[in-house]
């Protein structure tokens, strides 16, 4: 059978959902069970007991590292955290030509900067050794651009990285200039490890696709950062809040829910592609925020509670339950991290599950080039003349 009539019989679901497009050992989203893991463990665990560093080691090397691994592991990934001089010159411009749109737009062009200075060559061209070295440099920078970037756009001048801090104490040392509190380390840690990773979600599979054309580890970073920018992928949490703020007090949250989920607005924090009961990430996050405790917890507690019920009420059948955007919005926001941190904090911990799915994927050297059904008016059609002109 001809390829076109072979791709004509094949129906997918919009968006693909559901549809199964390559194997991978990096891990997997279980959406009717509310699980999701890291390669063999449980990734609310891993967010739970460990380190980022030790979670990025696992994703890069298939195993968690022993105490001298994760020393060696530490000091070499400190190491690349600082910017080569062409890129660190080149973020003031970026940073005002961004003002407006936030650090992530910065990004896109530091990236592309980065990959250039550091010489970072085609995937396809080079060894899996080589392209370790790239990720790992692109991983440990993106927190140092992200910040930078951010401080740029404030007024401030950027902090320069420290080597003795970890992966989250670093990160918001940098957004501050001041040493963070241990409880606001941990609790910011343990929000990187659980979005290092989640399936092939929308910025992930961009990264593979553009992996897979053997392109530099830039260029797929560059797309999957793209996508993340989003505000149906990663421009969530900072909305969830806004909701919040929208509804202000208890006694309005029935009222402003009905009103907005009869005008079909979407619900900001509530509902996922894949999970069909509580998302494990927002039960976890829950818990990280009620160790801190106060009105906004309470509050978001309350407001999560009605809307579940509203929402069974009115959207009977659906399974729509608390993502993980509504408690990290609520635990970035207790550890004092600007709202318009929220979408890039999350980028930086995804690097590395992008990352990771970029070395994968470029062990496969078959490019993803899927096929479209063309709907339009039937060809070939009479060409009409031109007019004269």
């Amino acid at each position: 059978m001809p390829i076109a009539e072979v791709n004509a019989s094949i129906d997918a679901p919009r968006g693909l959902a559901g549809v199964i497009v390559t194997e991978t050992q990096l891990g997997d989203v279980r959406g009717t069970e509310g699980f999701y893991h890291y390669r063999q463990y449980s990734a609310v665990e891993l967010a739970a007991a460990r380190s980022f560093e030790d979670v990025w080691y696992l994703m890069f090397h298939g195993q968690l590292p022993s105490a001298a691994q994760l020393a060696a592991f530490r000091d070499e990934t400190a190491a690349l955290r600082a910017l080569p001089a062409a890129v660190r010159d080149a973020l003031p411009a970026l940073a005002r030509a961004g003002a407006l749109s936030g650090p992530l737009a910065g990004l896109r062009t530091a990236l592309s900067l980065l990959g250039a200075t550091a010489g970072f060559r085609p995937l396809y061209d080079i060894d899996a050794g080589r392209r370790r070295v790239d990720a790992l440099a692109a991983c440990a920078a993106v927190p140092t651009l992200i910040t930078a970037l951010h401080r740029l756009g404030q007024g401030l001048q950027p902090v320069e990285p420290r080597a003795d801090l970890g992966h989250a104490a670093n990160y918001l040392y940098m957004l501050t200039g001041e040493e963070p509190e241990p409880d606001r380390v941990r609790a910011i840690e343990a929000y990187l490890i659980s979005t290092i990773d989640h399936g092939f979600n929308a910025s992930t599979f961009t990264a593979r696709v553009i992996a897979s054309t053997g392109a530099d580890l830039a260029a797929c970073l560059v797309g999957a950062v793209g996508a993340l920018s989003g505000p149906l992928h990663g421009g969530a949490p900072s909305r969830a809040l806004d909701m919040l703020d929208a509804i202000g007090t208890p006694d309005r949250i029935d009222s402003w829910i009905r009103d907005s989920v009869l005008r079909g607005d979407r619900i900001m924090g509530f509902g996922h592609s894949v999970y069909r009961t509580e998302d494990p990430r927002s039960r976890m996050l829950r818990g990280v925020a009620e160790q801190f405790g106060g009105p906004l917890v309470d509050f978001a507690v309350q407001v999560e509670a009605r809307v579940e019920a509203l929402l069974a009420e009115l959207k009977p059948g659906r399974e729509l339950h608390t993502n993980v955007e509504l408690y990290a919005g609520v635990v970035m926001e207790l550890c004092g991290m600007p709202r318009e941190m929220f979408t890039p904090t999350f980028c930086a911990a995804r690097v590395v599950g992008w990352s990771a799915n970029i070395l994968e994927q470029a062990e496969d050297s078959k490019i993803i080039r899927p096929a479209a059904r063309y709907v339009g008016p039937p060809p070939p059609q009479p060409l009409p003349t031109a007019e004269p002109r």
